[in-house]
């Protein structure tokens, strides 16, 4: 199943329907490409530093990898919080919860000479499934073009099916070869991984997952956010971080004007 590419002109909706169905979807949105740029520009003194913290079998050694992107690129929140994304994002889950969060949000610097990551799904950090239920979807923003030389995502359309990841062939992975600028969705159920990066140069991607409200986040963006800079972010974005509570119950604080504080 090849993965279906869509314009500028799709709606959230088209792009829900095809995400939901197909497992994943390439979009070109018309995007400011001076945008992408600043925030690669404010991501590279950091890749520099602590790029290589996250160094592993898994993660690569030929890979650098941030967390906590709200932290380090101010920009960075153009895109965490793009309309278009937020949009797909309320098609697909609020089907099954009031508010959505940020579960991750990643960048990824593929250097040249790494290998192919290990296929993976990335809501298998939950220790359970809901038949139905899609607890995350994932955004990746190209901010470089990626090409099949230089590690463009492997996906294999149609895996929300969630079979066995061993059972995968090769002629069941495609790649997401996409200009920079385009946003790769896919659902946490879908499998997928970094592609080998067989060129002289590197190849950068800013990944959100934005998980159901009542969900543990996989990032603590509390901890991994100053306050003083979630303080800075617009009221949207606080709550994307998680700084609200989901329905009148859950995740209550007494200021809250959303929530319904009782004691028990």
């Amino acid at each position: 199943m090849a993965m279906q590419q869509l314009s500028t002109q799709a709606t959230a909706s088209e792009i829900s329907n095809v995400l939901l169905r197909d497992g994943g979807v390439i979009v070109h949105p018309n995007q400011d490409q001076a945008l992408i740029d600043r925030v690669s520009e404010e991501l590279a003194r950091p890749f520099e530093e602590q790029g290589a913290a996250f160094k592993n079998d898994f993660n690569g050694y030929n890979t650098l990898r941030l967390g906590a992107i709200l932290s380090l690129s101010r920009t960075s929140v153009d895109l965490i919080a793009h309309p278009l994304v937020l949009d797909v994002a309320d098609h697909v889950l609020k089907r099954h919860c009031e508010t959505y969060r940020i579960g991750s949000s990643t960048a990824i610097k593929i250097l040249p000479g790494e290998a192919a990551q290990e296929l993976h799904r990335d809501d298998d950090l939950y220790p359970i499934r809901i038949p139905g239920v899609e607890f995350q979807i994932s955004a990746m923003w190209a901010l470089d073009d990626f090409t099949l030389e230089n590690g463009a995502t492997q996906v294999i359309p149609g895996s929300q099916d969630l079979r066995e990841i061993s059972t995968v062939k090769p002629s069941d992975i495609e790649r997401a070869i996409m200009p920079k600028g385009s946003i790769l969705f896919y659902l946490g159920s879908t499998i997928h991984g970094g592609g080998a990066n067989l060129s002289d140069t590197s190849r950068s991607g800013l990944i959100t997952t934005y998980s159901l409200g009542w969900l543990r986040q996989e990032e603590n963006q509390y901890l991994a956010v100053p306050r003083q800079i979630a303080d800075g972010f617009p009221d949207h974005v606080r709550r994307l971080m998680g700084y609200q509570s989901h329905g009148p119950y859950l995740g209550v604080y007494p200021d809250d004007p959303d929530g319904n504080w009782f004691d028990a």
